[in-house]
């Protein structure tokens, strides 16, 4: 026995996977389906426990009213059906499969090829992959962003390198004030004085800078080999 019924979409389940059909073609049918208020070819479908159904013909048809409901869940909530008994089944398949290979005029109808029905399903998968290929993409430029930007924090962190470090080049380049915290730190007494010594002993020279060490401790006053002898070493730790 054949029931036809009007069915809620959500109670209809199909075994094709959704993929096999072109979402633009569903997208197409489903607003069809709202524009018309149901689809014409009702689907064909089993009972397969209480108030729940699988489809057996119509698949695409199942597929387009599920995106009609998706958009319009009022509108769209129940679909046409043809409801067979189990025991119809192999015979109901039969006059599906025979009424598909005749078309309206009578003439058979070349069947689909496989490249023909794997083309619906080679789009999808192209465009799923471009999705996660862009989602991948936008995770990647994010992910390099935030390492860029945690590295220009710690480049902020990091003490930035003095040029020419070395003591003598030190004695030339600092002036008294920066003299005298390096020497206040080396725990050299009379920083101050001292800073101030070695400031003004430097601008004496004809470039402005000692050539050695002996030409620092012969060129400042109170210096003495011991204090140079302490600066270097402190100096060449820091």
């Amino acid at each position: 026995m054949i029931n036809f019924s009007l069915v809620d979409v959500k109670s209809i389940t199909s075994s094709e996977p959704r993929s096999n059909f072109s979402e633009a073609n569903l997208e197409n049918l489903a607003d069809i389906i709202i524009e018309s208020g149901g689809i014409i070819r009702p689907l064909v479908v089993k009972m397969i426990g209480v108030e729940s159904y699988t489809v057996v013909d119509g698949h695409f048809e199942y597929y387009a009213a599920v995106r009609a409901r998706e958009k319009n869940p009022r509108q769209a909530e129940m679909v046409n059906a043809c409801v067979i008994a189990p025991k119809l089944e192999d015979l109901v398949v039969k006059q599906v499969a025979t009424i598909k290979g005749i078309d309206s005029s009578g003439k058979p109808v070349t069947p689909q090829t496989e490249t023909t029905k794997l083309e619906p399903r080679l789009t999808n998968l192209e465009l799923r992959l471009e999705k996660q290929f862009n989602e991948l993409k936008s995770e990647f430029i994010q992910e390099r962003q935030r390492i860029d930007s945690q590295f220009k924090q710690l480049e902020n962190l990091i003490p930035q390198k003095v040029e020419h470090s070395n003591p003598l080049s030190l004695l030339n380049s600092l002036d008294k004030d920066e003299l005298s915290i390096k020497l206040q730190r080396a725990r050299i007494p009379g920083a101050e004085k001292l800073a101030k010594a070695i400031e003004d002993a430097r601008h004496k020279k004809p470039k402005q800078e000692f050539e050695d060490y002996r030409d620092v401790v012969k060129s400042v006053k109170d210096l003495g080999e011991k204090r140079i002898l302490t600066i270097i070493d402190q100096w060449s730790r820091s």
